[in-house]
């Protein structure tokens, strides 16, 4: 089965064909670096003007782009060039070209799961990456309501998230709003292969069905549920669960719980106390990252109310406060007023939340705030990213202790089968 993944996105695309392609447009073999531009009636490339562009993979050619974009947005935002497997497709949504690959499931799962984890990685942890990589696929490209709302909008109150079913033009993209696909490069180690290889056509279901497997890189010591970072809908296999294996509960929805839990060093999978695991399973940019289980960040009062104007467009005035109206049970805040000088507004859901309260993203939602007698605000917060579903940076800790593939899956998706579709 093939997909296609949606790459880079620019007024220009420039590109090689590293060895001979089927150019589909003139019925040639084509190889060489090129570069294709939009206009006003199509594309402009060697001269001519096409409404698509289509290279057609032979003998397992690979082609490269220049100046992908990556983690846009988050905090390592770089650009790099990359090589793919598969077919190249670019075509013009009007404003923006845009370079498409067209690739085999499995062989996009290589680059996957090299891109999220380091080659490195744990044997059983890549199994287990490859098996919810492969799930959160299936279930979202065979999704049937592409045009679902996300975003809500009334004077006082702002909630928005974000799907991977804002994708209308290709199945899904290469960065973090869908799976990391950063080309073969990371894919081509025996580890790699290995993993996805002994998994081939397993994925997890729940009642038959195939599960929407989510991932993010750490819990912070408890996963959250579906419903507090996208629709107001849950999945018995994505609940708010402890990062360890007993029969612990405390709710953090409660905020003198949250307070706690947060300000605390628990142990739990993800705690990592020992730097080599984080090195052997981590890609050197993940590795910039310090403190991701448990984290501090300070503003000014002024310096908070220039990154929240920015950020949102409204003026709010100097900040008077941050109160958190919902938290998951995870501790993670849902619904955040902010309170200023100038207006109020009640703030959703998780990453929207993370998206105005800094220059790109805070770690998490999951966090307390205190202020200070000279308005300094402190953020206290635990985890990275939304935190539903597995945790990469326990999953890790696991596979060093000794848990294979599917204890770790067993542990994260709670009720779920492993099932071979191929």
């Amino acid at each position: 089965m093939n997909i296609t993944v949606g790459i880079l996105n620019s007024l220009k695309i420039a590109f090689c064909l590293n060895e001979n392609f089927y150019f589909e447009q003139e019925k040639t073999k084509i190889k060489g670096d090129f570069f294709a531009n939009i206009i006003e009636n199509g594309i402009s490339f060697n001269g001519k003007t096409y409404y698509e562009l289509y290279f057609r993979n032979l003998n397992n050619s690979t082609f490269e782009l220049f100046d992908v974009e990556i983690g846009k947005g988050f905090h390592w935002q770089c650009f790099k060039n990359q090589q793919f497997n598969g077919d190249l497709k670019i075509i013009s949504n009007d404003t923006k070209l845009w370079a498409i690959n067209c690739i085999d499931i499995e062989k996009y799962l290589y680059s996957v799961i090299g891109s999220e984890m380091s080659s490195t990685s744990f044997t059983e942890l890549l199994k287990a990456h490859a098996v919810i990589s492969r799930s959160w696929l299936l279930a979202n490209i065979s999704k049937d309501n592409p045009n679902r709302a996300t975003e809500q909008r009334t004077n006082h109150t702002f909630i928005k998230y974000y799907e991977r079913d804002t994708h209308m033009l290709f199945d899904v993209c290469a960065d973090d709003h869908c799976q990391r696909y950063q080309g073969i490069a990371a894919a081509q180690t025996p580890q790699i292969l290995q993993a996805i290889d002994q998994t081939k056509g397993e994925v997890l279901t729940f009642d038959g069905d195939v599960c929407d497997a989510r991932f993010s890189k750490c819990c912070g010591g408890y996963t959250e549920c579906f419903s507090s970072c996208w629709d107001n809908r849950d999945f018995p296999y994505l609940q708010a669960l402890p990062d360890i294996k007993n029969d612990f509960f405390w709710d953090l929805s409660k905020e003198e719980n949250a307070e706690k839990w947060i300000l605390s060093s628990p142990d739990v999978f993800c705690n990592i106390l020992d730097k080599n695991i984080i090195n052997q399973v981590f890609n050197d940019f993940d590795k910039e990252t310090n403190d991701f289980f448990r984290w501090k960040i300070c503003y000014s009062n002024s310096e908070l109310s220039r990154i929240i104007k920015c950020r949102s467009g409204i003026d709010f005035g100097g900040i008077i406060d941050l109160i958190p109206v919902k938290r998951g049970l995870s501790g993670r805040i849902v619904l955040l007023k902010i309170v200023g000088e100038k207006f109020t507004l009640t703030l959703g859901k998780e990453l929207e939340i993370r998206k105005w309260l800094s220059n790109s993203h805070l770690y998490s939602s999951a966090f307390v705030v205190k202020k200070d007698e000279n308005g300094t605000f402190t953020f206290y917060g635990a985890g990275w990213g939304h935190g539903v579903g597995l945790c990469q940076t326990g999953a890790a800790t696991m596979s060093a202790k000794g848990f294979d593939y599917r204890e770790i899956l067993m542990h994260y998706f709670k009720g779920t089968e492993i099932v071979n579709i191929s």
